[in-house]
């Protein structure tokens, strides 16, 4: 009888390290395009904030603490795992943690995002740059992204609408294509 006591506490502890280990490998980013999430959606991939107030949290449930808060509508995160309804999010200064699904939206945005925090980005009135500068964009300026070409894209929001290199952006990944 101690025999299989002491069995079934082996497969216990066997099974309690397998439960571990999937949540474990569930919250390691994949290579990028490389794998889909529980959703069935590649991971990584860009969305955008879609409330007013949004709990960044250090666990994929509500029981884990509130790490921070995003308080922008529209400000573009990357998913960079999947744990059932949980989204774990990485933003343009590497902050991290889980937001639930519903927060989040597939529309694409972009922010300015330079070396320099002084540095002003030209957006054009083509995908050229000897064509006519449009407005001239400060780091952290949000617009949406209409269109990208691998190399441009076509930025609109209050007050401006042109076209700026792609690698000037946060939300858009370098050579990725937006019809």
């Amino acid at each position: 009888m101690a025999r299989r006591r002491g069995r079934l506490r082996s497969i216990r502890v066997n099974a309690a390290t397998a439960v571990l280990l999937a949540l474990i490998l569930a919250t390691v980013p994949a290579q990028a395009g490389a794998n889909a999430g529980t959703s069935g959606l590649p991971i990584p991939r860009f969305v955008t904030i879609k409330a007013d107030r949004v709990n960044v949290r250090a666990g994929p449930d509500r029981n884990h603490e509130v790490s921070f808060i995003y308080t922008r509508v529209g400000w573009p995160v990357e998913i960079t795992a999947e744990f059932e309804n949980w989204r774990r999010i990485r933003d343009w200064d590497g902050s991290e943690g889980w937001v639930y699904h519903s927060l989040l939206s597939g529309k694409r945005t972009a922010a300015v995002q330079l070396k320099s925090k002084s540095d002003l980005a030209a957006l054009y009135a083509r995908p050229d740059p000897r064509s006519s500068v449009t407005a001239r964009l400060q780091n952290g300026v949000l617009g949406t992204i209409k269109l990208c070409t691998g190399t441009w894209c076509r930025l609109a929001g209050k007050g401006f609408d042109g076209w700026i290199e792609q690698d000037q952006l946060w939300g858009i990944y370098p050579g990725e294509k937006i019809d």
